[in-house]
């Protein structure tokens, strides 16, 4: 069975996305943060994605590493991103590209069959299909990096949920300029 990831940018009032889908706030990650992320996607055999985060992903790391300026880590992670498998769940797009397949159908159970199978994690990412998963009680692990800003709204972090979930952290470190990476497994 493969362990499932949930993990975001977060500002410190719990959004992804400030109001009108800006995510300006974080600002260009450091060095140390985009390996960190790096080194998480690495470490993914599959991502899920919804159909906004896919659209971000998708305008820019299928040619990041062919960008001006773009640093080793972002060669890497490009090239990463376009030979992981991914999945996209969205009733909207009609075509995916770069390892991708669309689901139209019944997210929940889809992300319920990919992690029955056997593999190594995957990572499940935009806020209305993650809050799916995390209600479903299919999200094993939350990876948040907290920025020190506050947006006053825009799109949180987890929608409403049905029950609490209760975590253990399992790695916390602050970086410079304030921002805090934390891991935390679900207690089942």
């Amino acid at each position: 069975m493969r362990k499932l990831i949930f993990g975001m940018n977060v500002t410190l009032d719990g959004y992804i996305a400030a109001t009108g889908d800006d995510i300006g706030w974080s600002g260009p990650p450091d060095d140390e943060l985009f390996r960190w992320w790096l080194d998480q996607e690495l470490a993914s055999d599959l991502t899920l994605y919804g159909r906004k985060l896919w659209e971000a992903m998708s305008s820019y790391w299928p040619t990041g590493d062919q960008q001006p300026g773009a640093t080793p880590a972002q060669i890497e992670f490009a090239r990463n991103w376009r030979d992981t498998p991914k999945v996209v769940f969205s009733s909207t797009i009609d075509k995916v590209g770069w390892n991708t397949r669309l689901v139209t159908g019944d997210a929940v159970a889809e992300i319920s069959r990919l992690k029955a199978e056997d593999g190594g994690p995957a990572r499940v990412g935009g806020a209305t299909l993650a809050g799916a998963a995390v209600r479903a009680g299919l999200v094993d692990e939350y990876q948040i990096v907290t920025h020190p800003v506050l947006v006053g709204g825009g799109t949180p972090f987890l929608t409403a949920l049905d029950s609490w979930v209760n975590v253990n952290l399992v790695e916390s470190r602050t970086l410079p300029g304030g921002v805090v990476l934390a891991r935390y497994e679900t207690r089942r």
